[in-house]
């Protein structure tokens, strides 16, 4: 199919929180078909009812549109190969089984659960290949019908091929796979419901999709894919086998694959916290792939215009939220300020925020928010950063206090007040003169004579810059906190 337009597809199942293992599939393919104005089709594996919510495909849906993808077919879209929901496809699931059974393709086995367990059990003693060994292959019309007389249910398992499937990964080159290693495959249910190992490949064929980028994991299952996609080119229902990519793990703590039940797996817990988009896909894309040896930070635009397959890292990617965390903090930096400013807004308003909403001054924080910006790793941090601008009073951190006012604070507080008092709160740097000639009188740099006064105004010992701070702030409000640390010291 190296000729053919490039068609994608990502199929999550709506099954609890998005998680950013496959954020970075999602990423991978979407960035893939952008890069060779291929079509990103977007399609829901929804067959397991038990599993499967409306309120997580609600929240998959929303969560893409969240990270800026678009898809060119899948649901709210539409497309030719509608619909894109496969519990909306079952007719032609059951369709395409009765083809592959009808050719010869795939046929009933009615072992029981048990049978399989001895069968197995003894093939491992044995040291042989412990898979279905193949005991319904050929069945006569009786000995079916003895078995279906004795009640028997029966799946369908696909046929496979007595012969070794090789194939070319686009991550990990040459793959073989002998058929001692695959045997036949269940397809369908004893009560009739599609396995996704039918499902998956019925869908992309007919759908055309020409790549599959997907997970490490699912590499086991690609050689089956591989016979069954024969099968249906042979009943009509394919017109091609697709190529392969099987992106590399994402590894947690320990070396172990990351996994939906790691806090850090979380896409909610990112967007919660006030990771960007573009900050969070700069950093996933980094999971496997290098933009060049000396560039780390770069727009989606840019990913796009340099994203291919082939240059994907067959290694697995280790999860750093250290790094991720870092990456996020620049494209914050590269935000227009305007735009910094308007993505703060969920932060500064309930339940986020800690002070009324009328107490609210929208003129301070358009003035402080470029300091803001220059410090803050991801937004939900501006909340604590700036909550002594709208508070009546700073926060009671009695942590920060502590290691404030050490020595004789209330001594150095009474000459900074009476400095600040007579300053220019026009000009920050009048502001720091007042502390800095404070702490001169007291013996201390300016390091340790501003720490009591922060912690008097703003509550903290660390945040933004403390001048430009006190500033906005205004002079009656800065001394008046000025004032009541010093009563909290003489009490």
């Amino acid at each position: 199919m190296a000729n053919a337009p490039v068609r994608v597809r990502f199929c999550p199942s709506p099954t609890g929180n998005p998680h950013v293992g496959l954020v970075r599939t999602a990423l991978f393919n979407w960035a893939f078909a952008r890069h060779h104005g291929g079509t990103f089709v977007f399609r829901i594996e929804d067959t397991d009812a038990a599993r499967d919510s409306e309120e997580s495909y609600d929240q998959l849906l929303d969560s893409l549109r969240w990270l800026g993808f678009t898809w060119d077919e899948g649901p709210e879209v539409g497309g030719p190969h509608a619909p894109y929901r496969q519990s909306q496809r079952m007719d032609i699931y059951a369709d395409v089984a009765r083809k592959l059974q009808d050719g010869g393709h795939a046929y009933r086995c009615y072992c029981t659960t048990e049978e399989l367990d001895a069968r197995r059990d003894a093939a491992r003693a044995a040291g042989r290949p412990s898979g279905y060994d193949g005991h319904c292959r050929d069945l006569d019309a009786e000995r079916r019908s003895a078995y279906e007389a004795e009640g028997r249910t029966s799946i369908v398992r696909f046929r496979m091929p007595d012969e070794t499937i090789t194939f070319t990964d686009l991550v990990r080159g040459e793959l073989s796979f002998t058929p001692e290693n695959v045997p036949d495959f269940g397809i369908v249910r004893a009560n009739g419901a599609p396995l996704y190992t039918l499902v998956n490949p019925v869908d992309d064929a007919l759908m055309e999709i020409t790549h599959v980028l997907r997970g490490e994991d699912l590499l086991s299952s690609t050689p089956r894919q591989i016979a069954l996609y024969k099968a249906l080119i042979e009943l009509g229902v394919a017109r091609a086998v697709p190529e392969f990519g099987h992106l590399p793990y994402v590894m947690g703590e320990g070396n172990k694959k990351l996994s939906k039940r790691d806090p850090e797996s979380s896409l909610n817990l990112y967007r919660e916290r006030g990771f960007l988009p573009e900050g969070l896909l700069n950093y996933l894309s980094l999971l496997g792939w290098s933009f060049s040896k000396d560039q780390d930070i770069f727009t989606i635009e840019e990913m796009v215009a340099k994203f291919d397959i082939p240059d994907v890292n067959a290694n697995p990617a280790r999860f750093d939220l250290k790094k991720a965390e870092a990456i996020n903090a620049d494209h914050i930096r590269l935000l227009d300020p305007k735009a910094f400013a308007d993505a703060c807004t969920p932060w500064l308003r309930a339940p986020h925020a800690n002070w009324a909403p009328q107490d609210f001054d929208a003129e301070a924080w358009a003035a402080i928010a470029p300091y803001a910006q220059t410090r803050v790793t991801v937004l939900s941090d501006i909340t604590a950063n700036v909550d002594f601008l709208f508070l009546k009073e700073p926060v009671e951190d009695e942590a920060s206090w502590a290691k404030a006012m050490k020595g004789e604070p209330a001594a150095l507080l009474t000459t900074a007040r009476e400095n600040l008092a007579s300053a220019d709160w026009s000009d920050p740097e009048s502001l720091k003169q007042a502390v800095l000639t404070a702490g001169e009188a007291h013996g201390l740099k300016l390091g340790k004579a501003q720490a009591p006064v922060r912690v008097a105004v703003t509550g903290r010992t660390v945040g933004l810059p403390l001048f430009e701070s006190l500033q906005i702030l205004g002079k009656d409000r800065s001394l008046s906190r000025i004032d009541a640390a010093l009563a909290k010291l003489a009490g």
